[in-house]
């Protein structure tokens, strides 16, 4: 009894088989099924690979939302270089919130040489050729943000040869803390002191003639230092053309959360519009000589993440390649040999002539003989 159950069983398992197998004897083989084959497996073959990069491949989701985060403070990071002495320069932040923020609170005036070393011309020119390219390309973004914590170090390298020319640029670096609200990061003649109606510079005793707000941007971010990353302003040097010039720069930050495979953190980013002009109050020209970098916070956040295909999502996808290729090359070889068959036939019959017998009775048969060979005749 329980083996009349179990063959009824199998045999109800064998009428559900949906791949039924077909006796070799009546399979028969071809030179054009071989070769569309050949075809169909290269074709898997190839596709297989390229679906595995893009399996193994990532890429950047862009999501937005309005920033809720007003009481935190802001970072900005600074390593500027002025063709200026440092007793003769002067930086801090002055935001709408009339706060003042003294450069003596995070940035360092250090006496440096201007004109920059080989190694040093190098690593600005390669800087520069990034940043153009990133104006061309702005997928190149997230290749950047990819490699975050994992490239080089963007800073300006140091220098590789001892010069013996005297200091005559003063670099300013490091990091201020501030509101997070639209504010005024600006260097100019003379150091910052506080004023009850805002602030000022102490220039009386710097002469004009001495004014060179020649200078060059060796970096300049917004929150958190994440290295690997570029932003719009490093490598940017800017050239006086007259001692009393102003230089500008319209900065609007973007918050961003940037969640990748190897770092999570909240940095910023921004894009940035510059002007430059000289200071000339009898033709109208009116302001003051430096180097003044308004920003304004975006009430938009951008969280950027990396993300990867799922491994059933890749099978899927593989399975529908497989498939679909052996279906297509399968109806395309039962099509070609379809329309060679029906040339062919039709060569044939168009071999056969009609021809005229003669019929004892004196009738003719227009029948198609059926050897046409001349030895009938």
């Amino acid at each position: 009894m329980r083996r009349l159950n179990r063959k009824k069983t199998l045999n109800l398992v064998k009428e559900l088989d949906a791949f039924p197998k077909v006796p070799e004897s009546y399979v028969q083989t071809s030179a054009s099924g071989g070769t569309v084959s050949l075809i169909a497996f290269t074709t898997i073959a190839f596709l297989t690979v390229m679906e595995f990069m893009v399996y193994r491949d990532t890429w950047m989701k862009y999501e937005y939302e309005v920033d809720k985060d007003f009481t935190s403070k802001l970072r900005i990071n600074i390593d500027i270089t002025v063709a200026m002495r440092c007793q003769y320069v002067g930086a801090d932040v002055l935001d709408l919130a009339e706060t003042m923020v003294a450069s003596a609170d995070g940035l360092i005036y250090e006496p440096v040489v201007f004109d920059l070393s080989p190694q040093q011309k190098e690593w600005q020119r390669m800087l520069q050729l990034i940043q153009s390219r990133l104006q061309e390309e702005h997928s190149l973004q997230d290749v950047i943000f990819k490699s975050a914590f994992k490239s080089a170090s963007t800073a300006l390298p140091p220098r590789e040869d001892n010069s013996l020319q005297s200091p005559d640029a003063c670099r300013i670096h490091g990091h201020l803390y501030v509101n997070k609200v639209a504010g005024n990061f600006h260097i100019t003649v003379g150091k910052a002191i506080p004023h009850p109606r805002g602030h000022a510079h102490l220039a009386a005793l710097v002469s004009h003639e001495s004014y060179n707000f020649s200078h060059r941007i060796d970096h300049l971010s917004f929150g958190e230092l994440i290295p690997g990353i570029i932003n719009p302003l490093d490598g940017t040097e800017k050239i006086a053309s007259d001692h009393n010039q102003m230089f500008q720069y319209f900065i609007t930050v973007v918050p961003t959360k940037l969640h990748t495979h190897k770092i999570s953190a909240e940095t910023h980013q921004f894009s940035v519009t510059e002007r430059e002009r000289v200071i000339n109050h009898a033709a109208g020209s009116h302001g003051v000589s430096g180097i003044f970098m308004k920003y304004d916070i975006s009430s938009l956040m951008v969280t950027v993440t990396e993300e990867h295909m799922p491994f059933w999502q890749f099978l899927v996808r593989l399975c529908g390649i497989i498939g679909g290729i052996f279906s297509t090359t399968g109806i395309l070889h039962g099509f070609g040999r379809f329309v060679v068959e029906v040339i062919f036939c039709r060569f044939r019959l168009g071999s056969y002539k009609s021809t005229s017998v003669p019929l004892p009775d004196g009738h003719t048969s227009n029948h198609l003989p059926l050897i046409t060979d001349n030895s009938t005749h």
